[in-house]
């Protein structure tokens, strides 16, 4: 064996499998970018009808270009509560069959023009000024390094075949009996392992296969087999995480090997039929033959060998490019087969796995927040998961300011909704630290400029509501301080405070309101409400300076009444700033 040829082969693979990663990185961010608007509506659409939850599995992941990370992502919602099992087997099936879509893209006979649309593209990314150019350009880019990583690889299996030792070695994994089936499964399945992305293990499978070193039937077994090694990505990520998220994980597990199990049973005439499929054999002598339908088919032998010539050294080589299309089409039948025979007992494996995983005797909430770290590889979707927690701020917000209205009216104050309100305060301050802990991680890496703008300006929100809850705790202290002294508010000081607490409610919740819906115009539909409140406060801090001269108030009850107009004045410069973010003022 020469040691050249070997170092080659070594420089050209992982160099190929390189650049054919990349590129399946910047097209998944590119097209996350340009599509994110859409993903996140249908993410947010998902709902126990197992079909719609299916194909939301299969658009997302042909947008992301992974299953491992649309299953990450659904792990991850699981764990957090955002999504219950039964839609997440749904949207798992669906990441199977969307995962198909890397083969069909390399069907594509653009293989030489990788490295021109990668240089072209590289252009509009580095000049172009609108960033919505440059993220077509970054999914265009990455198409281009697939094909020409791709390119590199297959250049790299031609040494292959001039290695005598490493193409017997190859030729020991045939998938010409059941025993051999597994074999090659398994070998499928540890590469993925390995890799940690089925679509790099499919690319090396047509790479291959192309140049003949594997035949079609080797390599429809490890495309099989990569089906199975795809899932150890979600089972990782479900490890530490809540007993939903795990049943998650397990089906996608439990989904996948139960299918290779039925597929390998049948390999034989699986793999007779694709190719009569592909070739469009059925379509000779029918009706069907000369109509339009005949053009999506091969109409060529998957095993016809193309002899190549290369114009640099005049060495001839044989490929069989039509092997791609067959095993593309293996991939995607035997998923969408699979998921059909699975969606039926969607419920009933949802129960088998409630049976398996059984549930804790106490109640799992390991954090205050649904935000989950497996959400970061999603940036649109990570982004609009810290929305709702932003929401969740402003509900709780205006519970407060209810019941500190119930507590100040109160002749003796209930202890226990007291404690609530200081536990809610509690809370927000820990779903602020956890807020400001996800998206320092999320706008620390490669973000859309869109993705890190809304992100500063919820990190704000998520100050403004957490310094809005210590206030109204703040205000409930100034009342318990005054009886414990034995003193009180006036019942035309309760009455005032009263008032101004109902206006300052009905403001912030128009702003909650806003907030969700997305209106932009808050800032300026709010601001009379705002300058009102402002006003009115004004006016009871005037007209209490001016009592004061009767010299019927004591002074800690005054102390305590210009305390409390601070702190609900405070409450509004805050709701304010909160109804400015909305309307993406900095």
């Amino acid at each position: 064996m020469d040691f050249s040829d070997l170092l080659t082969l070594t420089m050209e693979l992982i160099g190929g499998l390189g650049i054919f990663l990349l590129g399946m990185k910047n097209m998944s961010e590119g097209m996350q970018a340009v599509a994110g608007a859409s993903l996140r509506r249908m993410i947010a659409m998902v709902t126990g009808n197992r079909f719609f939850a299916v194909i939301v599995g299969v658009i997302v992941t042909c947008v992301v270009q992974s299953s491992s990370v649309t299953t990450v992502m659904v792990v991850g919602f699981v764990n957090s509560g955002v999504m219950g099992l039964s839609q997440a087997v749904g949207v798992i099936m669906g990441a199977n069959i969307g995962t198909t879509i890397t083969g069909w893209i390399l069907v594509l006979k653009v293989g030489k023009y990788g490295l021109p649309l990668l240089g072209a593209t590289a252009f509009i990314y580095l000049f172009s000024k609108r960033e919505l150019w440059r993220y077509w350009a970054l999914a265009l880019m990455g198409v281009g390094m697939v094909f020409f990583g791709l390119e590199i690889m297959k250049d790299a299996c031609k040494i292959i075949k001039e290695m005598p030792q490493f193409e017997a070695w190859f030729q020991a994994f045939t998938a010409d009996t059941y025993w051999g089936v597994l074999k090659c499964a398994l070998v499928g399945c540890l590469l993925t392992t390995m890799v940690q992305s089925s679509s790099a293990t499919l690319g090396i499978t047509i790479s291959l296969a192309t140049e003949g070193i594997i035949g079609y039937e080797t390599a429809a077994a490890l495309v099989l087999g990569e089906n199975i090694g795809t899932t150890i990505t979600a089972f990782l990520a479900s490890l530490g995480a809540t007993t939903n998220a795990r049943r998650a994980a397990y089906f996608h597990v439990i989904f996948n090997i139960i299918g290779v199990l039925w597929i390998t049973a049948i390999f034989q005439w699986y793999v007779s039929f694709i190719p009569w499929l592909v070739e469009g054999s059925f379509i000779k002598g029918s009706f069907l033959e000369g109509s339009w339908l005949e053009n999506w088919f091969l109409q060529a032998d998957v095993g016809q060998a193309v002899v190549e010539t290369n114009p640099d050294t005049g060495k001839q080589s044989t490929t069989y490019p039509n092997t791609t299309a067959a095993i593309a089409a293996t991939h995607s039948i035997f998923n969408v087969v699979n998921t059909l025979m699975f969606l039926p007992f969607a419920g009933i494996l949802v129960r088998m796995l409630n049976w398996l995983v059984p549930g804790k005797e106490f109640k799992e909430k390991a954090r205050l927040t649904d935000l989950d770290i497996r959400m970061l590889e999603t940036p649109l979707l990570a982004i609009e998961q810290s929305r709702k927690e932003i929401q969740r701020m402003g509900d709780g917000c205006d519970k407060m300011l209810v019941w500190l209205s119930d507590l100040t009216q109160q002749d003796e104050q209930d202890a226990a909704l007291g404690d609530r309100l200081k536990q809610r305060e509690q809370v927000l301050d820990s779903i602020h630290d956890e807020m400001a802990v996800f998206i320092t991680n999320l706008i620390s890496g490669s973000v859309p400029h869109s993705v890190a703008d809304e992100a500063r300006l919820q990190l704000r929100m998520a100050d403004e509501y957490e310094s809005i809850s210590d206030y109204i705790v703040n205000l409930n202290r100034f009342d318990r301080k005054l009886r414990r002294d034995g003193l009180r508010y006036s019942q035309q000081q309760r009455d005032e405070l009263n008032q101004l607490n109902q206006h300052l409610a009905e403001y912030l919740s128009a702003i909650n309101a806003a907030l969700m819906s997305g209106n932009k115009n808050i800032a300026v539909k709010s601001d009379p409400a705002s300058k009102r409140i402002k006003v009115e406060i004004k006016t009871l801090r005037r007209t209490h300076l001016d009592d004061l001269s009767n010299g019927e108030i004591a002074p800690q009850v005054s102390v305590a009444f210009l305390a409390a107009l601070n702190a609900y004045d405070r409450v509004r410069d805050h709701a304010q700033n909160i109804a400015e973010s909305i309307s993406g003022e900095k």
